[in-house]
This record gives C-alpha cells, sequence and structure tokens, in this order.
C-alpha cells in the first residue's frame, strides 16, 4: 500500500469517528433543548454507547500503525498544509485518547448525561442536595481521568490540558494573579461612584420578537442561517455537528432585553468560528476549533468588542427601539451605560465585562481545592458563598444562583471547565487590536452596521485553520507576538475610564 493509500484509508476511519462523534453531539443537543425529562437515563445509555464506539475506533492498534508508517510523509509535507496538519493533530489525540480506557469513558459519559439531568431539577428547586452525590461522582471521576495521564505537576493539569492543550495550574495562577491585580483596582474605584441605572433595559419585550432581532443581528454578523439555526436552552451553548450545521441555543427573560440579545451574540460568536473553518476539513479531526480559550475568544470579541461597542449601538439602537415600544423614549447614552454597567453581582453569565474574570477566578480556584481535596463537596456551597463574599463583597442567599448556576460540573470534569473564559477574554482584545492593526475601517463599519471586514479577517486569521495549529501557534500567526494581558487591561480601561470618569 502507498503512503497516498495509507492517507486515504487513515482519513476514512478518523472520518467515522467523527460522525459517531457528530451523532452524540446531536443527542447531546436534543437532551438541552427537546428531549422529555423522562428520557434522561436512556439518553445516557445511548450517549455512552457513541462514545465508547468512537473511543475504541479511535485507539484501534491500526490507526497506530497507520500513523506510524505515515511519520515520514508528514516530515516531507509543509507544516501548515492539511494532510501534516491532520498527521500531527491524529497523533497527538491518538496518544492521549489510548490511555483512557473505553469502559471508563462510556461509564462516565453515562454518568454525566444524568447528573445534567439532576443539576436542571435542582438549580430551579434551590437544591443543592438532589445534585451532591453525583457531584461527588463526577469528582471522583475527574480524579480518576487525570491519573491516566502520569508526568504532570498538578492532578488538574490534565483535565486543563485537554480543554487548553499546553496550560497548567504553574502557568495560569501567575496569570490570573496579574489580571486580577489589574482589576480589582477599576472595580473598586467604579463601585465607589454607586450604582449604574439599568431600569432602561427593564420592560416588556415579547420573546418572540427577541429571539428574532438577536437571530438577526447574528445574521449580519456573518451567521451563516443555510448551516445553522437557533433554540432554546436552560444554559445557552453552540454545538458543532458538522462545519455547515452549526447551531446555538439562548434563553430569554421578557423583563429584560439585554440577555438573549448578549447571549445571542456570543454564541454566534462560537458558531461562526466553527462555520468559518475551511471546508477541505470537513469530516476530519481538524474540524473543531483549536481551544476553549482560543473559542473563547471569538465569543467574547462578537459580544463585548462589537455587541457592546457604542458605535454598534448607535447603528442598532433606533431599529429596537422600532421593535419594542417600551425602548421609544430611552436615550442612547442611558442604554449604552446601562448595558455596559459595572457591578458586583452574583451570576457569571450576567456579568459585566470588568467583575466577569473575578467570576472565572473564584470557580477555578475552588476547582482545585476539590481536586486537592482541600475542599468536600458537601462544603462546597458554603465555600462558595465565602469566596463571593471576599472577592465580591456579596453572596447569594440560595444554591441556585450560586452554586448551581453554571452547568459545567455537573455535565462534565470537575477540573479545566473554566479558565477559558478568562483565556478567551485576553485574546478577544488582542485578537481585536491585531483586526483593527490590518484595517483601521472596522470601528467606522461597525457604525455602519457593516461587519464583514471583521468577520473576514477572523475567519482567514483564525477559523479557516480549525485545530491545524495549537493555540500558541495561531495566537503568534495572527498577532504577531506571544498570549498577552495588555491589549485587554487597554481596552477595559480605555473604554470603562471614560464611560464612569475614571482618569489615567
Amino acid at each position: 500500500m502507498s503512503s497516498e493509500q495509507k492517507l486515504e484509508t487513515l482519513k476514512e476511519r478518523l472520518r467515522t469517528v467523527a460522525d459517531i462523534r457528530g451523532a452524540a453531539h446531536v443527542l447531546g443537543w436534543d437532551q438541552s433543548t427537546y428531549m422529555p425529562p423522562g428520557g434522561a437515563e436512556a439518553r445516557g445509555r445511548q450517549l455512552a454507547t457513541l462514545e465508547s464506539l468512537a473511543h475504541e475506533k479511535f485507539i484501534d492498534p491500526e490507526v497506530g500503525r497507520l500513523l506510524d508508517a505515515l511519520a515520514p510523509l508528514e516530515a516531507d509535507l509543509p507544516y501548515d498544509s492539511d494532510d501534516a496538519s491532520l498527521l500531527r493533530v491524529a497523533r497527538r489525540d491518538f496518544e492521549k485518547a489510548s490511555k483512557v480506557p473505553s469502559k471508563f469513558l462510556a461509564t462516565f459519559s453515562e454518568h454525566v448525561a444524568k447528573s445534567y439531568g439532576l443539576w436542571a431539577e435542582a438549580r430551579p428547586d434551590n437544591d443543592f442536595a438532589k445534585v451532591s452525590a453525583a457531584l461527588q461522582t463526577t469528582l471522583d471521576y475527574s480524579r480518576e481521568l487525570s491519573q491516566f495521564f502520569p508526568g504532570f505537576d498538578h492532578i488538574a493539569d490534565p483535565l486543563i490540558d485537554n480543554a487548553d492543550e499546553g496550560m497548567t495550574v504553574a502557568a495560569l495562577r501567575p496569570l490570573f494573579a496579574d489580571l486580577r491585580a489589574e482589576l480589582v483596582p477599576i472595580v473598586e474605584k467604579i463601585s465607589a461612584q454607586g450604582e449604574t441605572d439599568e431600569s432602561v433595559l427593564k420592560g416588556h419585550f415579547p420573546e418572540a420578537e427577541q429571539l428574532a432581532f438577536g437571530l438577526k443581528l447574528a445574521k449580519a454578523f456573518g451567521y451563516d442561517l443555510k448551516r445553522g439555526r437557533q433554540d432554546k436552552t436552560l444554559h445557552p451553548f453552540a454545538v458543532n455537528f458538522s462545519v455547515n450545521d452549526v447551531r446555538i441555543t439562548t434563553r430569554v427573560k421578557e423583563d429584560d432585553v439585554s440577555e438573549c440579545l448578549s447571549s445571542t451574540l456570543h454564541e454566534a460568536g462560537h458558531a461562526m468560528y466553527e462555520q468559518g473553518i475551511s471546508q477541505s476539513l470537513e469530516g476530519t479531526l481538524l474540524a473543531n476549533g483549536t481551544s476553549s480559550g482560543i473559542h473563547e475568544s471569538q465569543s467574547r470579541l462578537w459580544e463585548n468588542q462589537v455587541g457592546r461597542s457604542r458605535g454598534f449601538w448607535e447603528h442598532t439602537f433606533p431599529k429596537l427601539q422600532k421593535t419594542f415600544p417600551d425602548l421609544e423614549n430611552v436615550a442612547l447614552d442611558d442604554f449604552y451605560r446601562a448595558i455596559n454597567k459595572v457591578s458586583r453581582s452574583l451570576i457569571r453569565t450576567d456579568a459585566d465585562e470588568v467583575t466577569y474574570n473575578l467570576h472565572v477566578i473564584i470557580r477555578f480556584d475552588l476547582e482545585l481545592a476539590l481536586l486537592e481535596g482541600k475542599l468536600a463537596v458537601k462544603d462546597l456551597p458554603e465555600a462558595w458563598r465565602e469566596r463571593y463574599r471576599s472577592d465580591l463583597g456579596i453572596a447569594s442567599e440560595n444554591d441556585t444562583n450560586g452554586v448551581l448556576q453554571d452547568v459545567h460540573w455537573f455535565a462534565g470534569t470537575v477540573g479545566g471547565a473554566f479558565q477559558g473564559y478568562t483565556l478567551g477574554n485576553i485574546l478577544s482584545a488582542q485578537f481585536y487590536e491585531a483586526a483593527l492593526s490590518a484595517h483601521p475601517s472596522i470601528p467606522k463599519e461597525v457604525g455602519e452596521g457593516k461587519f464583514s471586514t471583521l468577520h473576514g479577517w477572523l475567519k482567514d486569521n483564525i477559523y479557516s485553520h480549525g485545530r491545524k495549529f495549537t493555540s500558541p501557534e495561531l495566537i503568534e500567526r495572527a498577532t504577531g507576538q506571544g498570549m498577552t494581558i495588555q491589549p485587554y487591561v487597554n481596552y477595559l480601561k480605555a473604554k470603562y475610564g471614560e464611560l464612569y470618569n475614571l482618569g489615567s
């Protein structure tokens, strides 16, 4: 068999794995949108079957033999070619996957589906006890999963590496400390001014109109509805079944116009990334985002740098006012200030740009404590409240707005779940700065409701590559430097310094 034939054989095997995983994603999407609650047990079994099947096919020894046989071909190909990248990423994934038994993955997948169902019931009922045993099991599984990857310095490192390859606790702790040191003084200066009035965001905003308006904005950004759709869910997400079927979900409050809008734009950012992957990578291991941090950078860029900019709303606000009569007498300045309100709040997904990362750092520290055995699951709700008291000066009286507010620990591992959000915030500003350097006209275009230049730059420099490059490689290629917090800090200080008259 020639090298070309071996490569095609490998691609066919990997395509089968991708198709099985795609089918599993369809079942997961259905569970989070339309599936009746009674289907949770069977859905867990179905997902476990597909997860096990995909894993077994991927770690088949023949895949390893093909990768070994194709090493000389990979060495001869240009590093950034599709085939060399596929072989490089496939080998890396194969080596990782081979360390995890299929039986473990199937058992864990089935558990996660049940845990998600319990969380969906427990959260609105403010009933942590209903899901605490399942969370303990998840924690045990997370520790077990980490042990399949010896050689790391911290038990959380393999879990973090799965989401953000190359990142470790040793790297993240000082990065987060540096960012926190920049953020806390800004929060204190703004908080000293008193609360910003956000009552202009309250009123009656019918669900259908909110969904339609948000989706219209996502389409204007570049979200392709011929290859996507929008549905409602409890915790918004985007999901990729293929490059040509990328869906978003959102949630609506009929008495608040802001949540559905920000959620829709956020998830559209994720989805445009997946839709922008080169068609030549469709059906391969490369047809996904590079990492959770890179992915989050795109959702935050469109939600915040664009969707909360003054120029965007100078163009969009009159249209919003025509759609919702309760906004007819609201001034643009008041609306703009309200959607950029900085406030110590309880809910991460509702948090403003300045305080958001403090929420992430709290979660990051708590999951490290759980994994290290320094914090027991039964003590987690109170530990959560205590961290909010010490870090943000507030604490929830219930667990619905406390430890139960996020789905991550109840639908995945404990560890590796949250650091990508802050990495994404940092990188959103760095990528946007690079885009502006290449195309200084972007802010003016955004103020005219035109987004193709920005979308095109992101597609060319980030989206189209899929997983061909590691995060550090992609960041360097797109911005000409390694990851740095400075563009993000500069962005926050400039925007909120003007909004709140903070001075230098």
